[in-house]
Order: C-alpha cells, then sequence, then structure tokens
C-alpha cells in the first residue's frame, strides 16, 4: 500500500528559493499527497509570485498566510496542525531553502522498509517502529551541514547501537533539523507538536529528540539528499553574525538551548552551556556589535531560567503517558 505524504513548508521573504523548493517537491519520484505552505505575512511579495505560477491554484497545495511573523517554530506548528485534516502516514518537514534531490522522499521512504523488516535487530528487540528519517543534507557547494547528532543510547549488551544499518546506509541518530524530516504520525500523535513559543532556532532539535525519546529510534539516510540555500553554510555563531537584527534574534538560540538542555539532560549540562557562553561573552566584548552581542547571550540565558517552567508545562502536556 503506499504510503501517504503531506509536507509542511515554513517561508518568510524568500519568493525565490520557496518556489525552487515547491518545484522539487512537486517533482519527486514519490508523489506527495499535500503541501501544506506556512507564509510567514512575507512582505516580498511571496503570494503574488505564488500566484501567478499556478501554485495557489494547485489543488496539491494549501497555501496559509498568517497575520504576522511567528517564527520557523509557530509555522511549523501551524503546518503540522493542519496536517491532522488530512488523511496520512507521514508529514515530510523542511524549510523554504531546502531543496530536496528528485528521489530524496523515495529514499526516505526505502530506509523505512529497511527498518521495518527487520524489527529484530543484532541483539535489538524493536517493537516500535522509527519515529523519523533525515535526509543527508549538504549546502550549494558540497559542504556539510544540519549534520544531526548521532544516538548514544546503548544495546543490552552496554554497547552502542548506533551503526545497526549502516550497511543499508543508516545511522541512528537523535536529533535532527527541520530541513527534509520525515516524522510518522504515529509518533506525532504520541509526541504532540513543536513548541510555537521557541520562534526560531531550537525548535526542531527538541522536538526530534522528544520523538526519539518518547516514541522510537530515527535514521540519517545516506541516499536521500536535500540541499540547504541558506546564506551561509557555516554553523550559525553569534561571534561571526554581523547582522545587527540577527544578533537581536540569537538571543531565542541561547534560550532555547538552555530550556532543550534542561529538560532533556542532566543539570550541568545547562550550567555548561550558560559558563561556555559567558567565554562567548568575553570573547565579544571590545569587537564590532559587541554589546549587542553580550546583551543577546544575557538575554537568552536569562529567559532560558525564567521561562523554563512554561515551556516544561507545554512539553509534559504534549507528551501522551502510556496507560
Amino acid at each position: 500500500m503506499k504510503l501517504r505524504v503531506v509536507v509542511v513548508v515554513v517561508t518568510y521573504n524568500r519568493k525565490d528559493l520557496v518556489l525552487e523548493c515547491i518545484k522539487a517537491i512537486l517533482n519527486q519520484s514519490y508523489r506527495v499527497e499535500k503541501i501544506i505552505l506556512i507564509d510567514n505575512c512575507s512582505t516580498d511579495g511571496t503570494e503574488n509570485v505564488l500566484k501567478s505560477k499556478g501554485y495557489l491554484d494547485c489543488p496539491q497545495i494549501c497555501y496559509t498566510r498568517m497575520d504576522s511573523n511567528i517564527g520557523g517554530s509557530g509555522g511549523f506548528y501551524e503546518g503540522m496542525v493542519k496536517a491532522a485534516q488530512y488523511q496520512y502516514d507521514w508529514i515530510w518537514v523542511m524549510d523554504d531553502d531546502t531543496i530536496p534531490a528528485y528521489d530524496c522522499l523515495e529514499e526516505l521512504i526505502k530506509a523505512n522498509e529497511i527498518v521495518e523488516s527487520s524489527m529484530s535487530i543484532k541483539g535489538l528487540e524493536c517493537t516500535v517502529r522509527p519515529s523519523f528519517f533525515a535526509s543527508a543534507v549538504y549546502g550549494i557547494n558540497g559542504e556539510f551541514m544540519n549534520v544531526p547528532a548521532v544516538n548514544r543510547k546503548k544495546a543490552p549488551n552496554g554497547y552502542t547501537y548506533w551503526y545497526n544499518f549502516l550497511d543499508q546506509g543508516l545511522i541512528n541518530i537523535e536529533t535532527a533539523t527541520f530541513v527534509s524530516v520525515l516524522i510518522r504520525k504515529e509518533a506525532v500523535e504520541k509526541c504532540g507538536l513543536p513548541c510555537k513559543d521557541f520562534f526560531i532556532w531550537g525548535d526542531d532539535s527538541e522536538y526530534t529528540t522528544r520523538l526519539t525519546k518518547y516514541y522510537g529510534d530515527a535514521y540519517l539516510v545516506g541516499k536521500s539528499v536535500a540541499i540547504h540555500k541558506r546564506a551561509s553554510a557555516n554553523p550559525i555563531e553569534i561571534k561571526t553574525e554581523m547582522n545587527p537584527q540577527r544578533i537581536e534574534m540569537l538571543h531565542y538560540k541561547y534560550r532555547n538551548t538552555v530550556i532543550g538542555f534542561r529538560y532533556y539532560t542532566p543539570g550541568y549540562y545547562a550550567l555548561g552551556y550558560i559558563l561556555m557562553s559567558m567565554l562567548e561573552c568575553i570573547q565579544c566584548i571590545g569587537k564590532k556589535f559587541g554589546a549587542k552581542k553580550v546583551k543577546a547571550i544575557l538575554k537568552g540565558n536569562w529567559e532560558g531560567i525564567t521561562q523554563y517552567k512554561r515551556f516544561k508545562c507545554y512539553i509534559d502536556s504534549q507528551i501522551k503517558k502510556d496507560n
């Protein structure tokens, strides 16, 4: 039986890239049922361009323009809410600057078939199907990007098992970013929706960690390739950021990271992250936009501490408890 896939794409002021993204999705070798496109109130004429290309009249596309910019996390939240209106087996999630190869989705589906056909894996008794599959992501010049964290969980004999399907081109991972991630419907039903109030940065890491912790394992699929056309292929770091507007927004990254560490790891991880960010503050002093960078770091850490309870309550409320 053909598995039904609904795609969620979030866009904001990247009309050329979102056109390329949608075209790549529609040209997939594995046909998608529906594309849910969330426009975060773009001001660059995105809606007009989509209309001129005929995409707003395409029955495969459900376009929603928000009244304001609710950030990437808010957009993915809204998109996944709308996905529930359709019959689907998987949600395929990506940013508007993600350009999947023509067989990107097909390879993700094949990976699921590989894992499900071998539910007993070399000493592991797998009773729960995988929560998600992530594509291998590269920059426009072949740079490594959005590299997921490898699963460090241990098999019953005490060894880690991240390479249990390495011969099939799959690596067991524990977290990934929303750059071509295929999520199982049952995993969404078990773990709920992303933290919409994260606004930007860290919502995908928190959510995929939630999926692997409370639903099931996940895999990076080597044969499933997506190009991430972000302005820079380098990691997002405040020390090298020279856009004042983005520097201010980077406080979300610090806040959300502190919250994620506090929720999913022992307390000293969050403390260690905060101490490392204090070192970043020192390194920013005397540099261009140094004061603005220090302010963003301190603000993010403070909000991560003072707002943690609110986000913890939300995440707790999303996870369905086992009977």
